[in-house]
């Protein structure tokens, strides 16, 4: 009985030891990263040729796609016209905190007739939350009675018309075109410029002028989800302030890789927090020892 409870115990010690090593968690190996200015476009002294820069843009949204294949515009909205008022109500303010606001919105203001009949302290109250709410107001208001008396109480299909509405200017426009009505328009937003701008394809401050070299970068019919995947990348990735560039997929295309941002794998990888975490590490070189 003796010997056989030693055997027994002998082969659960050897059975513990097998068991914790299948069990135990893997080490994350860190990717292999460029040293920090090194990109030929981060050089001042470089001159790339319209053809490189337009290859380039064209590589990174090629890169940007793997990265994000169901980017879109995440504000919530089920018609052109719920589309164009949250796009007005996003300025100078989050996604988020509009999404929460619209739903009531949406609910009290179905046309844009009832817009441009609702009383202002009533409206503003309800957008309150979205800030500048005052001058919310007036633009709602006005592009309501706009769009009841001039288009037959129908969101205008071109630029041209969108813009000449009350608080409507070419990012909005452009953002209604490309998600409602399927027409490509590249929105340069605060994420869009800053993000251009990191990777040197356009040293414009200007959205006007940011928009149009794009778009001579950029493929006619990628305009739209070349817009989401930037975006989607300021938010995830590319933050304003502390950029994950050691964390970054695009870090061999990017000039400003460590220069914008820390380039330390361990440290960037806790500032993407975002649903598709894991994802976008393993995009960037991390794995499993």
């Amino acid at each position: 009985m003796f010997s056989a409870i030693c055997s027994l115990h002998s082969h659960l010690t050897t059975f513990n030891r097998t068991h914790t090593t299948v069990v135990a968690m893997p080490k994350t190996s860190a990717p292999r990263l460029p040293k920090p200015g090194s990109h030929r476009a981060a050089d001042p002294s470089h001159v790339e040729t319209p053809l490189a820069l337009k290859r380039r843009a064209r590589k990174l949204n090629r890169t940007l796609a793997l990265g994000y294949p169901d980017a879109h515009a995440e504000l919530d909205f089920s018609t052109p016209l719920e589309l164009l008022v949250a796009t007005v109500l996003s300025a100078q303010c989050t996604d988020v905190r509009v999404n929460s606001v619209t739903p009531v919105l949406f609910s009290l203001y179905p046309t844009a007739a009832d817009y441009a009949a609702a009383d202002p302290e009533e409206l503003a109250e309800v957008i309150r939350p979205t800030g500048f709410y005052q001058a919310k107001t007036r633009s709602l208001i006005g592009l309501g009675t706009a769009i009841a008396e001039k288009h037959g109480g129908e969101v205008p299909r071109t630029l041209e018309e969108l813009v000449a509405l009350p608080g409507v200017g070419r990012k909005t426009a452009n953002v209604v075109l490309g998600n409602a009505f399927g027409v490509p328009g590249i929105t340069v937003d605060t994420h869009l410029g800053r993000l251009v701008r990191r990777w040197k394809l356009t040293d414009q401050e200007d959205p006007v002028k940011v928009e149009r070299e794009l778009m001579e970068l950029i493929e006619p019919k990628e305009w739209t989800m070349f817009s989401h995947r930037a975006i989607f990348h300021g938010r995830r990735v590319c933050h304003s302030r502390k950029p994950a560039c050691g964390a970054c997929f695009l870090a061999w295309q990017c000039p400003s890789f460590g220069l914008a941002g820390t380039p330390d794998p361990e440290e960037a990888m806790t500032r993407i927090t975002s649903p598709d975490r894991e994802h976008l590490l393993a995009l960037a070189g991390f794995g499993e020892d």
